[in-house]
């Protein structure tokens, strides 16, 4: 195998498995040393502004090419993957497509614009990191937790402690569609014809592959050595070789040095720009359907587009069997302390779900909302929003959820307690039940007597309250509980 083909190899699959890590872990240490692999990817640095990773992306595409593609990215491994699988299946089965560069420009212009009105969570619908992110959680981390519980039933069998069962949680019916529905067009993309998702759809392939063009180190063909075997090309998932010609379309090519290792003359090198030779440059044209001064305008458009709006969206701020617990109809969404606002969350927000992976409480769920599609959102049918927990801020990569401190999330009021008197079970049939106010790590509900009530009722200081949710979730009342959470517009600070 070529040397560079080995080393990006090693390098990808190192990091792939990182990744996929980040998002199967429910214990949180992963998060602790993985965590930068997310805030590395293009789409959340740039929400985030992080204007220090989006230049070395920049830079490393300028002068390698496309080495973010092949390495970096984890949907565009996990395509490989498949890619291998299929390639075993039958060899040499690629070849040679004129790039489809009108609708690779749509697609961008069409991400861009999505970015622009803050429908962040459908322009993620075909961003790769985020893509990937909703695979991990919804397919790959219940198998995960039932490997888990596997072993911890044998741990328990042998009367060891090194396991513990965890509960295998449902996402909700959307996002495990919308997983499936990815991972069923990319895999069989990947599988029959290779990197097309990646040349074709991908707003991230697309605008790197502007850069790509003009790349320091490149592949290039030796005419001299060349004896038209067209190896290369069949063996080039980017479908990015022209054999014919002699040319490599650089926008495509995703560097994997595949061409390299297949070559049997030796007549595909890994070179410098400069060293191209001048039969083999001159034969470089422009792609025909938009011309690159015209691509470049785009592509320059919709970057500074998104970062400018990402910027201006910044300063936004039991025993017996009982009956299943349910949702109420909220007038407002909540979204978890470091928010800020739904507003906020939603401009930023991937959809990534990596919060929502790996929240300890179980609180942390994909919204169903056409705004906020698979974005996280808060319910206490399973859990409440414990006040000493901040791993969603840990582990978000792109500010939409900001890293605050224990002592910060006390003092943040997400939401407000309503108390609804037909569900209590104090107001309605006089059984003694105090389980909001002595559950109420705020202090904020006391129970009172009143006169017409024949047992104590609980009373809310909605200025102390905030909003965890664990009156709701512990409440007693079925299916739906005497005491509930409404989310506030703006977060506020106790």
């Amino acid at each position: 195998m070529n040397r560079y083909r080995k080393l990006r190899t090693v390098a990808a699959l190192l990091l792939f498995v990182a990744i996929v890590l980040l998002f199967l872990d429910f214990t949180g240490v992963t998060h602790a040393y993985l965590g930068w692999l997310a805030e590395v990817q293009l789409l959340p640095a740039l929400l985030a502004l992080n204007v220090w990773v989006v230049g070395v992306l920049i830079v490393l595409t300028l002068l390698f090419g496309r080495l973010y593609c092949s390495v970096i990215c984890p949907l565009g491994v996990m395509q490989d993957i498949v890619a291998r699988l299929g390639r075993k299946a039958k060899r040499n089965r690629y070849g040679y497509s004129k790039a489809k560069t009108l609708l690779r420009v749509v697609v961008l212009v069409l991400f861009g614009v999505l970015l622009a009105l803050g429908l962040t969570s459908w322009a993620a619908l075909i961003a790769p990191y985020s893509a990937f992110g909703r695979i991990a959680t919804n397919l790959l981390q219940p198998l995960w937790m039932w490997g888990n519980n596997l072993l911890a039933m044998g741990a328990e069998w042998m009367d060891s402690y090194a396991f513990y069962r965890v509960e295998v949680l449902w996402r909700g019916a959307i996002s495990l569609v919308v997983a499936l529905v990815t991972l069923f067009v990319v895999g069989l993309l990947a599988w029959k014809h290779g990197r097309t998702w990646c040349n074709t759809i991908c707003p991230v392939g697309t605008l790197l592959g502007f850069f790509a063009r003009f790349s320091w180190l490149r592949p290039v063909i030796d005419r001299s050595k060349c004896n038209g075997c067209g190896l290369c090309a069949r063996n080039c998932k980017a479908a990015c070789i022209n054999p014919k010609e002699h040319t490599i379309d650089m926008s495509r090519c995703v560097v994997c040095f595949d061409c390299l290792d297949s070559c049997r003359q030796g007549a595909i090198r890994y070179v410098p720009r400069r060293k191209q030779q001048p039969e083999t440059a001159s034969k470089e044209q422009p792609e025909a359907g938009v011309s690159r001064r015209t691509f470049l305008a785009v592509a320059a458009t919709v970057a500074v587009t998104g970062v400018a709006e990402a910027k201006r969206k910044k300063v936004d701020g039991g025993v017996a069997a009982i009956v299943a617990k349910e949702a109420p109809a909220r007038k407002r969404e909540i979204v978890p302390a470091g928010a800020h606002s739904v507003r906020h969350l939603t401009q930023h927000c991937t959809a990534c779900q990596l919060c929502i992976s790996a929240c300890p409480n179980r609180v942390l769920k994909p919204s169903n909302g056409l705004m906020r599609l698979m974005q996280p959102t808060i319910s206490y049918v399973d859990g409440y929003c414990r006040p000493e927990c901040t791993r969603c801020s840990e582990v978000c990569p792109t500010g939409a959820i900001q890293l605050i401190t224990r002592e910060e999330k006390s003092s943040i009021s997400i939401g407000h307690a309503v108390w609804v008197k037909k569900n209590c079970l104090a107001a309605s049939e006089g059984v003694q039940c105090d389980n909001c106010a002595r559950h109420c790590p705020a202090g904020a509900i006391t129970m009172v007597q009143a006169e017409s009530y024949e047992r104590a009722i609980p009373t809310i200081d909605t200025e102390r309250c905030i909003g965890c949710g664990a009156c709701e979730y512990l409440c007693p009342a079925r299916p739906f509980s005497a005491i509930y959470v409404e989310g506030n517009d703006e977060h506020r600070q106790l």
